[in-house]
């Protein structure tokens, strides 16, 4: 009788795992968290420490403050897209080498997804990080009252460790003497007081804080001017302290290369319901055989893959450029707004978020790229765009001709149109094969018309049943912004339909 098989090993813990942090929270969103994070991350740079910078949630503005802040990638933790398992390790890979992590959370501190508790809050990730939060009050409008808010919120869930506030919008010496008189009570202590100012000139639109790459030298003095908010109201030394008292995580930290080789090989491609087999011509992203590692190829060759960025396409996780990379492509960024052609030898196509309704003259005005990137979709070559990229290859944006890949057109909107997704691929695509389930955010106020193509991309199951985006030879376009950490195989197959398209930009 053979003995019992010995259970696996767990990974080992990253060296990161004892990584010093700080989660930064508040009651409500537009309590300050963003000054407050932000700053303090530059002002923690700005003594000489590594700092990582993480944002909580999809949103994919603050982290280029954050970036700027630091001289490092911000990176988001989103227990909603990504799932909570993956939360830790996704941390731990962003803090790599770093003295210190500063995490902003989203909206108020526990608000996460709808209908699913705590699911994707604040509140949730400092769990999941076993991190201390500092909670950022607003405090304009208020005196001893603080002192029963922060009470609700450091009692509400026992297992979140607040450990101290910062009064922010404070007036006066007097209002400071009256908020520390009532917070005595409370028993949490204050880290930090920040005054009534208008130093710091973030403005904001129709989606929030214009972005990093719009603003360029007014964002790096917005930047530096919470940095002095920061440094010069808040208690540095104790907040260091704090994020030293976090716990250590069990989990190693995520590895591009690693989840690749864990990961299936891409699944040979299955026909739509009731659908006609497509033309095999139309289906460049099917795989060929493969080897037993599931990456045919991969050894010695390398595929171009462009990804449009510049103040148009700022939307985009760090994480799909490196799962690219570990699948073996070359990333190459360009700019719509000034490049006329694609990056020589581009195979793949990656256009994400960003506002390109701010930019539709400019986008329109570059016709040899519009050009050159509707040859490319033509040819079956793989494609990706989300959200903007969408709106960028209908036939127009407000009027003006756009890159015309798509019958359809696009137009600013009144409605906001906000929230996760739960959705399932129902065509397959140069991303997946139908039936793969995959959750989603949306976050725009445009609207395609007709919002969907005769081969959808997502039928979305939450929070209503409907059907969304283009499938069309080697494009995938929609609306839903993924993450493809919860989904290693994306990259792999894209990259996969790379080598085996006829399409190559020149």
């Amino acid at each position: 009788m053979s003995s019992p098989a010995s259970p696996a090993a767990s990974p080992a813990p990253s060296p990161s795992a004892s990584v010093p942090r700080l989660v930064i929270a508040a009651p409500s969103s537009g309590s300050g968290k963003t000054t407050v994070a932000t700053g303090l991350m530059a002002a923690l740079a700005a003594r000489g420490l590594a700092v990582s910078p993480h944002k909580v949630g999809p949103d994919y503005i603050d982290p280029g403050y954050h970036a700027l802040a630091t001289g490092r990638v911000g990176r988001n933790l989103d227990a909603y897209l990504c799932g909570p398992e993956l939360v830790g390790p996704l941390f731990l890979h962003g803090a790599r080498d770093c003295d210190i992590a500063v995490v902003e959370g989203v909206m108020g501190m526990f608000d996460g997804a709808a209908g699913q508790g705590e699911l994707a809050s604040t509140a949730h990730v400092a769990k999941l990080l076993r991190a201390p939060v500092v909670l950022v009050v607003d405090a304009s409008s208020q005196s001893r009252s603080v002192a029963a808010l922060v009470h609700g919120f450091v009692s509400w869930d026992p297992e979140v460790r607040v450990g101290g506030v910062i009064l922010n919008k404070v007036a006066s010496d007097r209002h400071e003497e009256l908020l520390r008189e009532g917070l005595e009570s409370a028993g949490v202590p204050v880290l930090g007081v920040l005054r009534r100012t208008a130093r710091v000139d973030t403005p904001s639109r129709h989606l929030g804080l214009v972005p990093v790459a719009e603003r360029q030298g007014a964002a790096v003095d917005a930047v530096a001017a919470m940095a002095a908010q920061v440094r010069d109201g808040c208690d540095l030394e104790a907040l260091v302290s704090l994020a030293r008292s976090a716990g250590a995580l069990s989990c190693a930290a995520w590895d591009a290369a690693e989840v690749l080789a864990s990961s299936p090989p891409p699944p040979l491609p299955v026909p739509s319901l009731g659908a006609a087999p497509p033309d095999p011509r139309h289906r460049p992203f099917g795989p060929r055989p493969q080897t037993p590692d599931g990456l045919e190829g991969a050894a010695g060759t390398e595929e171009v893959v462009a990804v449009a960025g510049g103040p148009a396409f700022t939307f985009s996780y760090a994480e799909h450029s490196e799962l690219l990379t570990a699948a073996g492509a070359v990333v190459v960024p360009f700019d719509p707004l000034r490049d006329e052609q694609l990056p020589d030898g581009t195979r793949g196509l990656v256009i994400g978020g960003g506002f390109p309704e701010v930019y539709a003259a400019e986008l329109s005005a570059n016709e040899p790229l519009r050009k050159a990137i509707g040859e490319f979709a033509l040819s079956g070559a793989p494609v990706a765009a989300e959200c903007a990229g969408l709106l960028y290859l209908c036939r127009e944006l407000d009027g003006q001709p756009m890159c015309g890949v798509l019958e359809a057109g696009a137009r600013m909107s009144e409605r906001l149109t906000l929230g996760y997704r739960d959705a399932v691929a129902l065509s397959d695509s140069s991303l997946a094969v139908a039936g793969t389930r995959m959750r989603g955010h949306e976050f725009h106020r445009t609207v395609v018309e007709p919002g969907a193509g005769g081969l959808p991309a997502w039928g979305m199951r939450v929070p209503e049943k409907r059907v969304e985006g283009f499938v069309r030879r080697g494009v995938h376009a929609s609306y839903l912004h993924t993450h493809w950490a919860a989904e290693p195989g994306v990259a792999r197959r894209f990259v996969e339909g790379c080598r085996t398209a006829d399409g190559v930009a020149r």
